[in-house]
């Protein structure tokens, strides 16, 4: 389908709540092969429709490593329904704040459910990798982004190093 271009912070859109998306169609089908396409040109694990300005609450993921078949999940209204009590604390980066990376803690384990592009519902239990790429993205929806959980001078940091940079292209 389409490569979309993927917003980068400080835009406006990355901190606005997603609308539910009432009907699984052809619109919404398209719009996820877009995300797909846009999430593995980047490349990423992980990409929401508010990152490519579309503000749905859709996300595309795909937590194959190198060398696996590809794995894509489309997640259509997705919500968490549970987290555990237990945390991990893993390396995260984000799409829309590119080259950086920082460790972030977050439950470890969180049931998730969602509609699928067939419009079935679709309950998971996730843990590891994909609790963390769940989360990370679900946060997006909600205009949370994962420097959001640092401290606030790491977050003030990242955000001034990128109004910076916005500045000097629109400069």
């Amino acid at each position: 389908m389409a490569v979309r271009p993927i917003l980068v912070i400080p835009d406006a859109r990355l901190r606005a709540v997603a609308d539910p998306i009432e009907e699984v169609d052809d619109d919404v089908r398209a719009l996820a092969r877009d995300m797909l396409d846009t999430m593995y040109d980047a490349p990423g694990i992980g990409l929401a429709a508010p990152q490519i300005g579309v503000m749905k609450r859709i996300v595309v993921m795909d937590l194959a490593k190198e060398g696996e078949d590809p794995a894509p999940m489309v997640l259509i209204n997705p919500e968490i329904l549970k987290v555990s009590e237990e945390t991990q604390i893993t390396e995260e980066g984000c799409l829309s704040i590119p080259e950086l990376y920082y460790e972030v803690e977050r439950p470890a384990e969180v049931t998730v459910r969602y509609t699928d592009l067939e419009g079935k519902t679709v309950e998971v239990e996730a843990k590891e990798r994909l609790a963390v790429c769940m989360q990370h993205e679900l946060d997006h929806l909600d205009g949370v982004l994962y420097i959001d959980y640092l401290s606030r001078l790491k977050r003030d940091r990242v955000i001034k190093k990128f109004d910076k940079a916005a500045k000097r292209v629109a400069g």
